[in-house]
């Protein structure tokens, strides 16, 4: 005979977690290929001892199109990709569509190091790549023993 002895039914337990977990999941797509990307563009975001870099990735857009903005500590990259399909016009009927098109708004915090006077925009490959400088305050610098 066991020496366990469970004072409540282990198997309902467990059902009642699962019933839990799946309301808890309920919203969620089956799969990440259900999933439509709000989040556009994509950035990285780094930094080197002398500036902030940070890397959107957008393709197929017109640089004349971005707009970037810093203002109190928060960098905005905005603009409209417009659509590049077919249309229903060419007789093409569109079942799927898995790329972002239309309005976007990008915002990212800055640190408190960036100096919102040394920025430097430039979009080539379909990589918009913007580097803040630092402020020289905030700058690792060797100090010297005497």
């Amino acid at each position: 005979m066991s020496d366990l002895l469970f004072r409540t039914d282990l198997l309902g337990e467990f059902d009642r977690l699962q019933q839990q977990m799946s309301s808890l999941f309920a919203g969620f797509p089956a799969s990440l290929r259900a999933t439509r990307s709000e989040i556009f563009p994509p950035v990285n975001i780094g930094s080197t001892d002398d500036s902030v870099e940070i890397v959107a990735f957008a393709p197929g857009l017109d640089p004349a199109s971005i707009d970037v903005s810093i203002d109190k500590g928060v960098l905005t990259i905005s603009g409209e990709r417009k659509p590049d399909a077919p249309e229903a016009a060419d007789g093409v009927r569109v079942y799927a569509s898995e790329r972002f098109m239309g309005a976007f708004r990008r915002v990212v915090e800055l640190p408190q190091h960036a100096d919102p006077d040394k920025v430097d925009a430039r979009y080539a490959n379909g990589c918009l790549t913007i580097s803040i400088g630092r402020s020289e305050a905030s700058k690792p610098r060797a100090i010297t023993v005497q």
